[in-house]
């Protein structure tokens, strides 16, 4: 059993997003699951996650209409951290400003944090990570990684930067389940290929990216396509859509010019960042 951390009172920890640069999806396995394989990248846009001692676990929620239920990950972790730590009760407020159901990870993200605050890196957090949600290990590190299987097979990549990116949201969000669904009732479509000088130099090494889920979301969406159509005119550029959707991004020089870009297009969860080289590893003071 893991030895307790106990978080300094006060401290915040930062709980990144990610984009998908792709996402390659194969046929559900026999358990429904679905295998890909998904270069991801975490950002500099992150939800806030503050701790303090308590004589009952407790979440609180601000800033989104997410519920602190037994629905939500960060209640998934705590309850697996629970069964593989003696941390004393803990008292957490989660500050969200990752888009709910965006494709951006949020959620997994903040169940990172609390994992890997509580609970370090070794490896009995790995297996509360993997319990937790597909996607949770791998913003225990963070950077530019390849997800395999299911998500949980996480390779390390030396990050690559020198861009930014503008993410918008359509007004709606999309579930994961609903669009793996979609997919499989469209007969396993593929992506159309994305490369070419909208792609920053050092991730056309990946290859063309390609997000084999976007067909299922603009048939759950047919005005998702419209959209993202009209941002690839507005922008000059080729307009990805992260995970499953309903985020989009574009990549830009710096920031400037992404915020530029932002200005244009009517979207209040809009953002701006730059690839976080790191997962949910920094600290900041509660001013």
């Amino acid at each position: 059993m893991t030895a307790p951390l106990i978080p300094e009172e006060g401290m915040y920890w930062e709980a990144p997003a990610k984009i998908n640069l792709d996402v390659r999806v194969r046929p559900p396995r026999g358990d429904g699951m679905h295998p890909i394989r998904s270069h991801a990248q975490t950002i500099t846009h992150c939800d806030l996650v503050r701790f303090e001692s308590a004589e009952e676990d407790r979440l609180v929620v601000k800033g989104s209409d997410l519920e602190a239920n037994a629905d939500n990950l960060v209640t998934s972790a705590l309850a697996g951290i629970r069964g593989n730590s003696t941390v004393p009760p803990v008292s957490i407020e989660l500050t969200k400003n990752i888009p709910h159901r965006a494709g951006l990870g949020g959620g997994s993200s903040d169940a990172a944090a609390v994992i890997r605050a509580l609970m370090g890196n070794g490896d009995d957090a790995q297996a509360v990570a993997a319990a937790v949600g597909a996607d949770v290990s791998f913003f225990l590190d963070g950077g530019l990684c390849l997800m395999e299987g299911i998500g949980e097979r996480v390779s390390q990549l030396d990050v690559i930067d020198g861009y930014a990116v503008a993410v918008v949201m359509p007004g709606y969000g999309l579930t994961t389940a609903d669009v793996y669904a979609r997919w499989d009732e469209l007969h396993f479509p593929e992506g159309t290929p994305v490369d070419g000088p909208g792609i920053p130099p050092g991730l056309r090494e990946l290859g063309p990216l390609v997000n084999d889920l976007v067909p299922a979301a603009v048939s759950l969406r047919p005005d998702l396509g419209d959209w993202m159509a009209d941002l690839d005119r507005r922008w000059g550029r080729p307009v990805l859509m992260s995970g499953s959707g309903s985020a989009c991004f574009a990549f830009f020089a710096d920031i400037d010019e992404a915020a530029s870009a932002l200005d244009e297009v009517e979207s209040s969860d809009g953002f701006v960042a730059t690839p976080r080289p790191f997962g949910v590893a920094s600290w900041i003071r509660n001013g």
